[in-house]
């Protein structure tokens, strides 16, 4: 079974096109690695969590940022897919 990644953003801060255009890079890159995103509306201001299979990934609040689109894509790989090559995203 393919895992499924969540992206839970704050709709009070308008975050919902940043979630949906992470959400579409995703889903591209990782075609056959993922079984689906989903985009979750946070009743807390300001969240902007992702996970995978319900493991938190990536929280905006404790890194302090949003995810470069890079920096996720390795993240999500790791977790999904440690083999599969990024090309240009795996350079430093």
């Amino acid at each position: 079974m393919k895992p499924n990644i969540t992206i839970e953003y704050c709709p009070k801060c308008g975050w919902l096109l940043r979630a949906s255009w992470m959400a579409q890079e995703l889903l591209t890159t990782f075609a056959d690695d993922l079984g689906g995103v989903t985009l979750r509306p946070s009743e807390v201001s300001g969240s902007y969590i992702i996970y995978v299979e319900g493991e938190k990934l990536f929280d905006r609040k404790e890194y302090g940022h949003f995810p470069e689109i890079k920096e996720l894509k390795q993240l999500v790989r790791d977790k999904v897919n440690p083999g599969k090559s990024l090309g240009h995203a795996d350079r430093k």
